[in-house]
């Protein structure tokens, strides 16, 4: 365990070098969960050709993967108890190395199933790597910089996002899969599940060296900081926190909403009259909208912006861009998708550091709850499936302007709300 000395409410104070050794680890860890969240928006339209899929039944990708959120949110809270940050992180990257391992028998067995409970088991892994990384790179420095270092890890994030689909791209090699779309040549559709284990292995490789990383490495662990006397005797459940559970409705809807703009715009390319080949790299140009808010985020919070503004800007984008995208058509309506990166990039890191404002020793339960809300990844692109069969995946972009409403709602008045 690094050096740290305890203040007088528990909280670790860290000396520069160790602060950015811990910042550079939690960074690593979102670079791969980065990599392993954003290549849905490959697997979507890869496995509707490979395992023969209707649209909607497509996005139950997303849904397996962010629903184990719910699920495991509390366990997460459970694991990080009783193994400690640093061990808990480890335990789980391998519990992520096994839902990779899962593809190998799934492409195999072309058996849909078995990918989503391999994703479904990613993602459980994920829930407690996120219980634990976000509320430390929350707590490690000043409240009023939250964001701003959320930002570098959202940039670490987004990067992995950028680089995932030209890197798998690479292996599974949708614009040749293009002419399979509806075939019942067998062998063919054989032949294609069998290209996503290559990288899959590779995923497997670098998830098991990082959690030995992690395990060997001289992280420190950080407590919550301790609520003051009187808080403690008043206010001992977290729903004596209604802007805390609100942060969680809000993050529920925000994650939503981010899943829609990165793991639907390479259908959406397609349907727009698109090639694979050009489409696959859509969710690049989300990424790099994302990377590039973040680093506003970096440059202006708090120095030039508060948290709860950046968070309103956000909002009011997503309005406007998702508008553009609906009413217009071609390369501008996907364009202004992908620029729901922007509007997105932000609302992440403010949203945390608002949510766990003032809950004291409650910090860890909130986490759990606001990990829980990472669920909306798998409710709302789902629902956006749905209207998608049912209008068209145009038309079905209407579900997230109400969403973005009550986004910019707790950035006025929703974060503030302590009775």
């Amino acid at each position: 365990m690094a050096n740290s000395v305890a203040t007088e409410n528990g909280k670790p104070s860290q000396t520069n070098g160790n602060t950015g050794r811990s910042i550079i680890i939690i960074g690593a860890l979102f670079f791969i969960f980065g990599f392993v969240t954003w290549l849905n928006a490959l697997l979507i339209p890869y496995l509707k050709i490979a395992c023969e899929l209707t649209t909607f039944q497509s996005y139950f990708v997303t849904f397996a993967f962010y629903i184990a959120y719910v699920v495991m949110a509390p366990v997460s809270t459970r694991t990080l108890n009783y193994f400690g940050f640093k061990k808990g992180m480890s335990v789980a990257l391998i519990l992520m190395a096994v839902g990779a391992l899962l593809f190998i028998p799934a492409a195999i067995t072309r058996f849909y199933p078995l990918f989503l409970t391999g994703l479904f088991i990613m993602g459980s892994g994920l829930a407690v790597l996120q219980t634990a990384s976000n509320p430390y790179v929350t707590i490690v420095g000043p409240a009023e910089s939250a964001a701003k270092r959320i930002s570098i890890m959202g940039i670490c994030n987004k990067l992995a996002g950028a680089a995932a689909p030209i890197i798998i791209g690479f292996f599974l090699q949708l614009e040749k899969a293009e002419e399979l779309a509806g075939t019942t040549n067998e062998a063919a559709l054989d032949e294609m599940a069998l290209r996503v284990i290559p990288p899959y292995i590779g995923i497997i490789v670098v998830l098991l060296i990082l959690a030995f990383w992690v395990y060997k490495s001289s992280l420190p662990e950080v407590e919550a900081e301790e609520d003051d006397e009187n808080a403690v005797k008043t206010k001992k459940k977290v729903t004596d926190y209604p802007h805390a559970i609100l942060g969680v409705v809000t993050l529920f809807i925000y994650v939503g909403v981010e899943v829609i703009a990165a793991d639907t715009i390479i259908d959406y390319g397609i349907f727009q009259g698109f090639d694979f080949e050009t489409a696959k790299s859509f969710p690049t140009g989300t990424m790099v909208s994302m990377i590039v808010g973040y680093l506003i985020g970096i440059v202006a919070i708090p120095k030039y912006i508060k948290q709860e503004d950046a968070l309103k800007v956000c909002a009011l984008l997503g309005v406007v861009f998702t508008l553009i995208a609906i009413f217009t058509s071609g390369f501008i309506s996907v364009a202004f998708i992908a620029l729901l990166g922007l509007a997105n990039s932000l609302m992440w890191p403010a949203i945390w550091p608002l949510a766990l404002a003032d809950v004291g020793k409650l910090t860890k339960k909130v986490s759990s709850l606001l990990v829980m809300g990472i669920a909306g990844g798998a409710v709302i692109p789902l629902s956006y499936g749905g209207l998608a069969g049912v209008w068209d995946k145009q038309e079905a972009y209407w579900i997230v302007v109400p969403l973005y409403l009550f986004i910019l709602y707790y950035a006025t008045a929703g974060h503030k709300i302590r009775a």
